[in-house]
């Protein structure tokens, strides 16, 4: 499960900016030649993008290269069942990844339009927001090269 090595302070604020605007970072096309962009603000936890990732390697059978352009690195707290308001923050539960609309999420090079098409739909599935196909602006789709 993705989550760094290290962090700084245990416990993190959830922060208001999270859910705002579009993104400005990550919103093209920087490996691959297809890929999928969030149409959604959402967190997307370390299971979820695991999960995606298993679902890609299993459908293009480990050809072509795959990037993963989002990373866990907020701690989100809970607090146990059943306790009371107050007597502090909650201990850390995982980690997730701020995503904010226009943001590419998983990108894939090295295997057909059909091929990286299906297994970014099955990507897609497991995330908990919508996503668009991209496809690289010079990349041919009648050729089928780039």
């Amino acid at each position: 499960m993705l989550q760094p090595k290290k962090t700084k302070f245990r416990r993190q604020q959830k922060g208001r900016q999270n859910n705002k605007g579009f993104a400005h970072r990550g919103d093209q096309l920087a490996f691959g030649s297809f890929g999928i962009k969030a149409m959604g603000a959402k967190w997307i936890t370390g299971r979820q993008i695991e999960a995606a990732r298993v679902a890609v390697t299993r459908y293009m059978q480990r050809e072509g290269q795959i990037w993963i352009r989002i990373f866990p690195d907020k701690v989100i707290t809970r607090k146990p069942a059943d306790v009371r308001m107050g007597k502090g923050k909650g201990s850390p539960e995982g980690f997730v990844a701020p995503v904010l609309p226009g943001r590419v999420l998983i990108e894939v090079e090295g295997v057909s339009f059909e091929i990286a098409k299906e297994a970014l739909r099955l990507a897609a599935q497991k995330l908990p927001i919508t996503t668009k196909f991209v496809v690289r602006r010079d990349f041919d789709v009648l050729n089928r090269k780039a």
